[in-house]
């Protein structure tokens, strides 16, 4: 029997400066003829997911201010982050956006029907929440045996790796790199650059994140926090050619290291000098914000040259339906093996306003990610 009224992960920003985060008690929606009603079991903490859950608050000063029975946590939020955040203050924002779970019930259409008591993973924002009633077309069923946790992860980040090697052919690059490579994401574009035959240079920042991907079979690993990383980036990238990478970080000088080693390696093979550089365009794009700094790069790597930013939705709309749906074909087709996503933790949505486990998957650490079960507990 399903339920009139379930409960909904919101978070408001208030016009007096202060970031809540609760959970609401929401109506459950009815099904339109072709829409279906989800219960949800499983939905991720992207990093995304985290910037509008958290926007520019100061979580150091994050505390508990709900009871048990209404958990809530409130943050201060600077005068610069209301500025940023102006379009949204007063307007409880529902968050998450991707999930899975089983379908319910259905509308009165033929392929709203096919979905009934099918496991599917679903996009289209609100899935901290225990139901959630979206169109048939944002729904991905699930191989057969496949679970909630299966699914979760089938959109932001598989398509995100995919938008990444299918922009790098787009533009006419051979090879790729990838900043920040150890995280999911990270070793799922190892995975299908493996598997496809895609040259790729992989940017860490630990040693034992160095051995987690050489163990994976990745070839080229370059931590930046050794004193060798731009030789060891150079060699890489003279070994294979790539002239477009993908940041995760945003701030600080990685971004800017990576187009200088790039244009030094195009360098070693130049049987021509130019005042203005190579000729050969180099690309960086941003697509994350580890790093909240003002990026900073010397240039030195001559004038041919582009630093941007990348969305995966923007992207997706750019290639058009037909070529986005043959995305989606394979991550379901390879689901459980090279677009497997592994969590270091599954908490409820009572748990994840826990100051102490926000505090956690705050951290944003590579290997930490948090799965949302919010029909747990």
């Amino acid at each position: 029997m399903t339920p009139r009224t379930a409960l909904q992960l919101q978070s408001l920003v208030r016009p007096t400066g202060e970031l809540v985060v609760s959970l609401a008690e929401v109506a459950v929606p009815e099904p339109g003829p072709n829409e279906v009603l989800v219960r949800i079991e499983a939905s991720p903490l992207n990093p995304s997911d985290l910037g509008l859950l958290f926007g520019a608050a100061d979580l150091t000063q994050l505390r508990a201010t709900g009871t048990a029975g209404q958990p809530q946590v409130t943050a201060p939020v600077p005068e610069n982050g209301m500025r940023a955040m102006a379009a949204r203050i007063g307007e409880a924002m529902p968050v998450g956006n991707e999930g899975a779970g089983t379908v319910v019930a259905a509308g009165s259409s033929a392929s709203a029907q096919a979905l009934m008591g099918r496991t599917v993973a679903i996009l289209g924002g609100g899935m901290y929440a225990q139901y959630r009633c979206v169109p048939v077309d944002q729904c991905l069923p699930l191989p057969e045996g496949a679970s909630a946790a299966d699914g979760a992860s089938a959109f932001v980040n598989p398509l995100t790796a995919l938008g990444m090697t299918e922009t790098m052919r787009r533009e006419g690059h051979t090879a790729l790199v990838h900043t920040a490579a150890a995280s999911n994401l990270g070793q799922m574009l190892n995975r299908i650059c493996q598997k496809d035959g895609i040259a790729l240079v992989n940017i860490v920042r630990r040693p034992e994140q160095v051995a987690l991907l050489k163990d994976m079979g990745a070839e080229h690993v370059c931590d930046a926090s050794t004193p060798d990383f731009m030789a060891s980036l150079t060699d890489a990238l003279t070994a294979t050619g790539a002239t477009i990478a993908f940041d995760a970080i945003g701030g600080g000088r990685v971004a800017g290291q990576i187009l200088t080693c790039m244009e030094a390696a195009i360098n070693r093979k130049a049987k021509n000098y130019s005042r203005y550089g190579s000729d050969v365009h180099k690309q960086v794009y941003v697509y994350g914000s580890l790093d909240m700094r003002p990026t900073e790069f010397v240039r030195n790597f001559g004038m041919t040259w582009s630093m941007g930013g990348w969305l995966l939705t923007p992207f997706l709309q750019k290639i058009g339906p037909v070529a986005a749906q043959a995305l989606r074909q394979r991550v379901a087709a390879e689901l459980t093996t090279t677009f497997k996503s592994h969590y270091a933790r599954e908490i409820s949505l009572s748990e994840a306003l826990d100051p102490d486990v926000i505090a956690e998957y705050g951290r944003r650490a590579t290997g930490a990610k948090f799965l949302i079960n919010p029909s747990r507990g």
